[in-house]
């Protein structure tokens, strides 16, 4: 497949400007190092907190591939102080910070050699990133699954704003699952996709298969936005648990996660709440990542020929 050639692949290293989500717990080297492998950026969680593991799967991910990946920072969820430092200490060159204010983290980094790039869910976020001196940003639309922004706003709105309002490259994160919606985001001004959701149920995903089998499943209606007056919202699965907190004005997310892996690798789906993305309607079947990503780079490839053609 023709790698593509941009500000954002030549950035990362990588032949295909297409990012697997740092999902907590999952995002491993496991599922990673399959993105990593097929071309894409895969990049290992920290928001689990649980920093010695975390140590050990960016060592393994060393041993399953000798491609680029990166480490996500979550910011509310990682109380070590040191996490910059550790970060540093791991020898990665790329790192994406979400779930919080970048501004006391970016000079950091940078100054150690790493390219950063912030999540954010608003135009005014943005800006603040932009301030703050991130190297890109990844716009997360409010379709997305995990934690949101209770006043987040969708990507066909978002992207294009921001877009029109920056000079870095940004990664459109929210609703990417195939080349069609990879050549959407492009169109409204991203130069690269983050997909969740889509490699949440891939087969190389480290979940147990109850939650790819709800995934497959769902339909366009089977997400919804629970803590949704209060913050930090969450997108998840559609179930009895998650129905009855919907009209809860403050939900408490740390209980609620208490057994978040009862759920994840117990397949217990109703043990805590998935956090999952609207796009999960359009998901059909479980594929391993490097099929996901080659046939994502086909169909983006023909999406785009179609369009020039039609025009």
């Amino acid at each position: 497949m023709k790698p593509i050639k941009n500000i954002l692949t030549q950035l990362l290293g990588v032949d295909y400007p297409i990012m697997q989500a740092p999902m907590g717990w999952i995002a491993r080297a496991q599922l990673a190092s399959a993105v990593s492998n097929a071309g894409g950026m895969g990049i290992i969680e920290t928001s689990s907190g649980e920093l010695d593991n975390i140590k050990a799967e960016i060592k393994k991910m060393r041993t399953l591939t000798d491609k680029p990946f990166g480490v996500n920072i979550a910011l509310a969820f990682v109380r070590d102080p040191n996490i910059v430092q550790f970060v540093i200490d791991q020898g990665v060159q790329f790192v994406s910070t979400s779930a919080g204010n970048p501004a006391k983290v970016v000079g950091p980094l940078k100054e150690a050699g790493l390219t950063v790039f912030h999540v954010v869910p608003s135009f005014d976020a943005a800006l603040k990133a932009i301030k703050a001196g991130v190297d890109g940003l990844i716009v997360e639309g409010i379709e997305g699954g995990g934690f949101k922004n209770p006043r987040g706003v969708a990507s066909m709105v978002l992207l294009p704003m921001i877009a029109k309002k920056v000079n870095v490259p940004i990664i459109a994160a929210g609703g990417i699952i195939d080349g069609c919606s990879m050549a959407a985001a492009f169109a409204l001004g991203a130069q690269g996709v983050q997909m969740g959701t889509r490699m949440v149920s891939s087969a190389e995903s480290p979940v147990h298969q109850n939650w790819k089998d709800a995934i497959v499943g769902a339909s366009d209606q089977d997400t919804m936005i629970i803590n949704q007056f209060s913050s930090p919202a969450m997108r998840v699965l559609r179930t009895n648990r998650t129905t009855a907190l919907e009209k809860i004005e403050k939900v408490d997310f740390r209980a609620e996660f208490a057994n978040v892996q009862d759920l994840y690798f117990g397949g217990d789906m109703e043990a805590s709440a998935a956090l999952t993305g609207q796009v999960a309607g359009r998901i059909e079947a479980v594929k391993p990542v490097a099929q996901i990503i080659e046939e994502t780079m086909t169909e983006f490839y023909e999406t785009v020929g179609a369009l020039s053609k039609n025009i």
